[in-house]
């Protein structure tokens, strides 16, 4: 028995969905970081479900979804690494990982 694509989507919107809302919401750093990558995951839900509903279909491109999440998984562990770094950074300066509290513009 094949879960239907209709299912997948509904739960990658719903993840996507959860990231944009913590994003929005949270205002530790730290918060807002796992948002983004609630977000992607999302995103790579989509691409794998397209996939493999084209795989089922038999298209010859059927590959292409895994390919994507490739991509963006390694945007995501690049984003993982600069963003904890500057988070590090932003933390031993500031003492605080608070949104409002971190002003970078002021002294």
């Amino acid at each position: 028995m094949q879960i239907p694509l209709n299912y997948y989507l509904l739960l990658s919107g719903i993840l996507f969905a959860c990231g944009v809302l913590g994003f929005l919401i949270k205002r530790n750093i730290i918060a807002i970081f796992m948002s983004i990558e609630l977000m992607l995951n999302g995103v790579n839900l989509s691409f794998v479900a397209f996939a493999a509903h084209w795989h089922a279909l038999g298209n010859v491109h059927a590959l292409s979804g895994q390919i994507f999440v490739f991509f963006v998984m390694v945007v995501a562990a690049a984003e993982a690494a600069v963003g904890l770094a500057i988070i590090i950074a932003v933390y031993r300066t500031r003492e605080t990982l608070n949104v409002d509290q971190v002003n970078l513009l002021k002294l």
